[in-house]
């Protein structure tokens, strides 16, 4: 049974308030070792047989996430096949011409279109003709979140009233409690929808992440939560009451303990380290920000960094800089994670 806590999404409330090679952990990486959104090593077959024209790898490690019910990794991995695909899109062309039905190409096919649409000035109305792609996806299996995940991202962008997102929201996590993506794309609906009103964003974060497993990426929700905030033109000490430090550090620390149980030197939870990065170094934790440095290893990730710069890993390489001189203590500069974040379509 889902608990209420991950269940109930504050705008039904009766009132609301306003693998690659290894990489040895501790060596600092060269910059010219430093990757940007590489994949895992299952990823990363898929993607160069993709580049020859060869759907098949990317069918079967999308069928074995479906079979296994690994559905973090299989929303991870379709979110990058469909990137892929927005330039080279004849490998998958060619898989839903000979396997239309097949639930796997379905599901990237419609990733797809979401994103083109996404990218669009008519974004609202171009989404609501891409929903047909994402019932057929939907139906593929009934066990899948993924395409509820997507179907969510869909409402938030067509401009879904309350009560729709609430339906879709309801079988999402009946069909996986603590889907990470679902929980990402609720909170960002949240706070579309009560634009500022970052309180009630931290409390559906942390209900959902109190009611989590220990290891669950949804364990680090607070921390998305803290980085709309402070990327919202607010900082850690000068935004009013709505949010206080301590919330912020709250959240931090919440996904510094969920860091040690992932892989370390790893692209797979490059992302969540990266953005707790970000967060720490808002904060001037530098201590803490080292030391996911360290655990990170050599892999940057677009996001965060895409939302300051145009240049995300260069980004990402001088606030290591800083990250470095400031925990020696040496005179360093100000972050160069900037107050406001660009809203990029890229993470929608």
């Amino acid at each position: 049974m889902v608990g209420t806590m991950a269940m109930q999404l504050p705008f039904i409330r009766p009132s609301r308030m306003t693998r690659t090679a290894p990489h040895p952990v501790g060596r600092p990486s060269p910059d010219d070792e430093v990757l940007l959104d590489a994949p895992d090593a299952r990823l990363s077959p898929a993607l160069v047989a993709a580049a020859r024209g060869d759907h098949g790898p990317a069918a079967g490690l999308l069928l074995a996430t479906r079979v296994a019910a690994e559905w973090e990794r299989r929303d991870r991995y379709v979110t990058r096949l469909a990137a892929f695909a927005r330039s080279r899109p004849e490998w998958l062309d060619a898989w839903l011409a000979t396997a239309p039905q097949d639930p796997d190409a379905l599901l990237v096919g419609a990733q797809l279109a979401v994103d083109r649409a996404w990218q669009s000035p008519a974004r609202a109305e171009l989404l609501r003709e891409v929903s047909p792609l994402i019932t057929a996806a939907a139906r593929g299996d009934q066990r899948d979140p993924v395409p509820w995940r997507l179907a969510l991202d869909h409402a938030r962008g067509a401009q879904a009233g309350h009560k729709y997102f609430e339906e879709l929201w309801a079988a999402a996590v009946r069909r996986a409690p603590h889907h990470h993506g679902c929980h990402v794309a609720a909170l960002r609906y949240l706070a579309t929808s009560w634009h500022g009103s970052h309180r009630e964003c931290f409390d559906f974060a942390d209900r959902a992440a109190q009611d989590a497993p220990a290891g669950s990426l949804v364990q680090a929700l607070p921390l998305r939560a803290a980085f709309g905030y402070l990327t919202d033109d607010c900082g850690p000490d000068d935004c009013g009451p709505q949010v206080p430090r301590e919330r912020l550090d709250a959240a931090a620390d919440r996904a510094i303990a969920l860091s040690p149980l992932l892989p370390p030197a790893d692209p797979w939870p490059a992302r969540m380290r990266n953005l707790l990065i970000y967060v720490l170094v808002r904060l001037e934790r530098w201590p803490d920000a080292a030391e996911q440095m360290r655990l990170n290893g050599p892999y940057a990730t677009s996001f965060p960094w895409d939302r300051a710069s145009d240049d995300p890993l260069g980004h990402f390489l001088r606030v290591r800089d800083d990250i470095r001189a400031a925990a020696a203590k040496e005179p360093s500069r100000h972050p160069r994670s900037e107050r406001g974040g660009r809203d990029r379509t890229g993470d929608h």
